[in-house]
């Protein structure tokens, strides 16, 4: 089992990365024009860090832990069953949002603004926190599953879930702020959508860290690929895309992968 300052590491890495979605709200007040080609270069950043470190790491990793139980093909089996039963429970989640909520696509701040009426504009504001507070609830558990296992490979992927959060965070201010002209109701939905990660976090360590040993340790780094590669090709990938600048996120794809292969390779 972990020891303590490895499991208060851990929740606070996921807390900063539930916190970041209060970042995009303070720049929805400030900024009034979406950086698009910024937003499409991060995104696939972020999406690049994790599809390389959910198929270079994470799953060679749980792979060779449950070799040491059990034979190596009924390893790379059961890893493959945990890979995908990861790529199933956010996919669930995903399917009981409902799709008019659903929180695919990032948008500029220019669209949220001009979202219709302003008992629309804050009931959208509103249902948005509620999707994404549903969504971030797996991918802090994901975040403070791999801090568990070492900072080399949780801090990546902290940053690139905060440079996620962010536009969730303008997301879901914009139209509130629009629609109130109160900054602090704003502030507020937004930081609670990012709150539900933590929250993942501490369910997490509740059921666990007491049964916690080798083998589980393998099969939840196996979850954890298979909700950040769903996270990379449903949300990421699509947000990105959604900014009309196809080469900017290739290039942060590539980029995201370049440094999260360097960044392996040099710790």
């Amino acid at each position: 089992m972990p020891d303590f300052s490895t499991i208060l590491i851990a929740l606070l890495l996921t807390l900063f990365a539930g916190l970041s979605t209060g970042i995009g709200a303070m720049i929805s007040f400030f900024t009034r024009h979406t950086d698009t080609r910024l937003l499409a270069g991060a995104l696939g950043l972020s999406a690049g860090v994790m599809i390389y470190i959910s198929f270079m790491e994470l799953m060679p990793e749980a792979s060779e832990g449950l070799a040491t139980v059990m034979p190596e093909r009924t390893a790379a089996a059961a890893m493959l069953a945990a890979f995908f039963g990861g790529i199933g429970l956010i996919a669930l989640i995903d399917w009981l949002v409902p799709a008019d909520e659903n929180p695919h696509e990032a948008h500029s701040m220019e669209e949220l603004s001009d979202s219709g009426s302003h008992h629309k504009m804050k009931r959208t504001g509103i249902m948005l926190a509620m999707a994404i507070g549903i969504h971030n609830f797996p991918e802090g558990m994901a975040t403070f599953i791999s801090a568990l296992d070492g900072l080399e490979m949780a801090l990546p992927i902290v940053i690139a879930i905060a440079i996620h959060n962010i536009p969730e965070g303008i997301a879901v201010s914009v139209p509130i702020y629009h629609s109130t002209g109160n900054r602090r109701k704003a502030f507020f939905y937004s930081l609670l959508s990012g709150l539900a990660e933590p929250a993942g976090a501490l369910v997490g360590m509740a059921f666990l860290l007491p049964l916690w040993s080798p083998v589980v340790n393998a099969v939840c780094l196996a979850v954890v690929a298979g909700i950040m590669v769903y996270i990379a090709f449903d949300e990421l990938l699509p947000g990105a895309e959604s900014f009309g600048h196809h080469h900017l996120s290739l290039i942060g794809v590539v980029v995201g992968m370049a440094l999260m292969g360097i960044t392996l390779v040099i710790l």
